[in-house]
């Protein structure tokens, strides 16, 4: 039997560091087994022995594929539709009190992983302004793996049980055959969420502005700085006046000044 390499105490703080200086991810010491566990393919790949030999082989000079691969596997990305119901709920309000402006309504699903989240905003805007008026949805995500999935629309009917009935109806194809027990987004509705990697860590590419983010369940990762800098990019994109909204077991106390708390994990762009 051929025993599998275990990750060290110093291995792991490398890999913590290094996710860190990617994504600005703070992984506390409880991740030591997730970490071995989701790198482990790649050791198998390259026929590596240690998780050092793996962190050294990521310094390289011809690395940056296998950085992007590496940062895939140790992002987190736990997601279903129309999480967190409320939210959607006060977005339903929002753009349906947008009907009578003549202007584009766009939200941002800024941690948006496998789709879930931008797809079930996308039915929200679909029901309250098709006819209406414009809307547009972006999606992005640090992970361009958890993008391509989401570009795919493919889900199981599992991941699918808070879809409202209706919505299933208008929005979704049930899978047959091979394909029974998944559904798949249709193409009129994927046609108006626009994917693109970006790095919430990192100097935003340009965007225009959105009438309500959502960044949700993210910022838990950041440490107080990280989440700083993180917020305050983040805002910049929203309308004055427009929405920030947030995970519930998160809350933007003496991180910013430019929004006002409207409710729990909604927030309110000052004008």
């Amino acid at each position: 039997m051929i025993s599998m390499p275990q990750i060290t105490s110093h291995e792991f703080g490398q890999f913590q560091q290094f996710i860190f200086e990617a994504a600005g991810i703070t992984l506390p010491d409880s991740k030591q087994a997730l970490v071995s566990g989701r790198l482990i393919k790649r050791l198998d790949f390259y026929g590596l022995k240690s998780y050092g030999a793996y962190f050294k082989l990521l310094k390289g000079p011809s690395a940056s594929a296998e950085i992007q691969i590496a940062v895939d596997l140790l992002t987190t990305n736990e997601t279903y539709f129309f999480r967190e119901s409320k939210h959607f709920d006060f977005l339903r309000e929002q753009a349906l009190g947008a009907r009578s402006r003549n202007q584009v309504f766009r939200v941002w699903s800024a941690a948006s992983s496998s789709g879930e989240e931008a797809y079930s905003i996308a039915m929200v805007l679909a029901d309250c302004l098709d006819g209406y008026g414009n809307w547009e949805v972006v999606g992005s995500d640090i992970s361009s793996r958890v993008l391509q999935g989401a570009k795919r629309a493919h889900y199981s009917m599992e991941r699918a049980r808070n879809i409202p009935y209706n919505y299933l109806q208008r929005f979704c194809l049930r899978g047959t055959e091979e394909y029974e027990g998944t559904i798949l987004i249709n193409r009129t509705l994927r046609s108006k969420v626009n994917f693109r990697q970006i790095n919430l860590n990192a100097a935003f590419p340009e965007l225009g502005l959105f009438d309500i983010v959502f960044l949700r369940n993210v910022m838990i990762y950041f440490s107080d700085e990280t989440k700083r800098g993180v917020i305050s990019r983040v805002i910049s994109t929203i309308k004055p006046g427009g929405h920030f909204l947030i995970g519930h077991s998160e809350n933007l106390n003496d991180l910013t000044r430019a929004v006002k708390h409207l409710a729990p994990s909604i927030y309110h762009k000052i004008l």
